[in-house]
C-alpha cells in the first residue's frame, strides 16, 4: 500500500514538474509583446490629435525605435515639420530617421486604446543586449500639453513581471505593456 501511495505522489509530482515546464518554455518564446496606449477624450474647445512616439532607450540614451504618429498626409509634408515637438524623442534619435519609415510611422490617433506589437526577436530588437531599458512614451498636442511616461524593464525580459501598466496624467491615458 504504502508503494502504491509513493508511485501515485511520484506521477503527481511528475506530472506537475511537466506542466510547469510547459508553462516556462510558452512564456521564455513569447518574445511579442504588446503595447497598449491610451489616447483620453478631453473636454476643449480646439482638439489636436497628438503626435505621439514611443522608443527604447538603453543606459546610454541609445534608441531603438518603435512607433511615431503623426500627420503623414499633410500638403508639401508639413507634417514632419511639427515632429521636433517630440522634443525627447526628437534628441534621442528621432531627428536622424528618414520619415516616413515603413513599420515606424503612422497617421496619428484620436481618442480610444491603440495597439503596438513589438517583436523582440526581430530587426533592431533581435541585437539588444542585456540590462536596463526605459521604454517611452511621449506625447504632444498642437494647441495642448505634452506628457513623457517611462517605463522600466529589464532585457531579457521575465514575462512572469507582465503585464507592466502606467497611466498618463494628461495627454495619454492607461499605457500597458503585455505579453501577445
Amino acid at each position: 500500500m504504502q508503494k502504491q501511495k509513493k508511485r501515485i505522489m511520484l506521477s503527481v509530482l511528475a506530472g506537475a514538474i511537466v506542466t510547469a515546464s510547459a508553462v516556462s518554455q510558452a512564456y521564455a518564446k513569447a518574445d511579442t509583446l504588446a503595447l497598449t496606449v491610451e489616447i483620453p477624450q478631453l473636454d476643449t474647445a480646439e482638439y489636436h490629435k497628438p503626435y505621439v512616439a514611443v522608443w527604447l532607450e538603453d543606459s546610454s540614451r541609445q534608441s531603438t525605435q518603435i512607433a511615431v504618429w503623426y500627420q503623414i498626409n499633410k500638403k508639401n509634408n508639413e507634417g514632419l515639420e511639427w515632429l521636433k515637438d517630440l522634443r525627447q524623442w526628437w534628441r534621442r534619435g528621432g531627428r536622424s530617421l528618414d520619415l516616413p519609415y515603413d513599420g515606424l510611422t503612422s497617421a496619428t490617433k484620436g481618442p480610444g486604446s491603440h495597439e503596438v506589437t513589438i517583436d523582440l526577436s526581430k530587426g533592431e530588437f533581435k541585437g539588444l543586449a542585456p540590462g536596463d531599458y526605459k521604454l517611452r512614451i511621449e506625447a504632444v498636442r498642437e494647441v495642448g500639453g505634452r506628457e513623457n511616461v517611462v517605463i522600466p524593464i529589464t532585457l531579457p525580459l521575465e514575462t512572469s513581471l507582465l503585464p507592466i501598466a502606467e497611466t498618463g496624467k494628461t495627454e495619454l491615458g492607461s499605457i500597458r505593456l503585455s505579453v501577445q
